[in-house]
């Protein structure tokens, strides 16, 4: 995982901190506030998830965005090493195989064979 790809969530991250800890650090500065401090955090949570909301949808979008896509290269990656394990499994280990992935006719043409010559 480069820094490229953890960019969206690094800046995300960092937004939604900031949108928690500026609120709380101007709530501080009340003097009712800093004998109730966790009251101050109750509000600048709220405060932060409100502005989150409002504010940060696109760099959330752009972090979902990046885990579904790094989802589906997974998954295609397990589909196609599935693949070639029933490609493997009808055809016999080591079938030639074209460029993408299926088993080349010649590797078919010789499967046939091979049943024909079984029978």
């Amino acid at each position: 995982m480069g820094l490229v790809k953890a960019r969206p969530a690094l800046v995300y991250t960092v937004l939604r901190l900031l949108a928690f800890l500026v609120p709380f650090g101007i709530l501080m500065l009340f003097p009712v506030f800093q004998d109730l401090f966790w009251l101050a955090a109750i509000f600048a949570a709220l405060i932060g998830l409100s502005l989150s909301i409002l504010f940060l949808r696109r760099p959330l979008n752009d972090v979902t965005t990046g885990l579904a896509d790094r989802r589906r290269e997974r998954e295609r990656a397990d589909d196609s090493a599935a693949e070639d394990a029933a490609a493997d499994a009808v055809y016999g280990e080591g079938a030639v195989r074209s460029g993408d992935g299926m088993p080349s006719d010649g590797a078919a043409a010789d499967a046939r064979r091979s049943d024909e010559d079984g029978r």
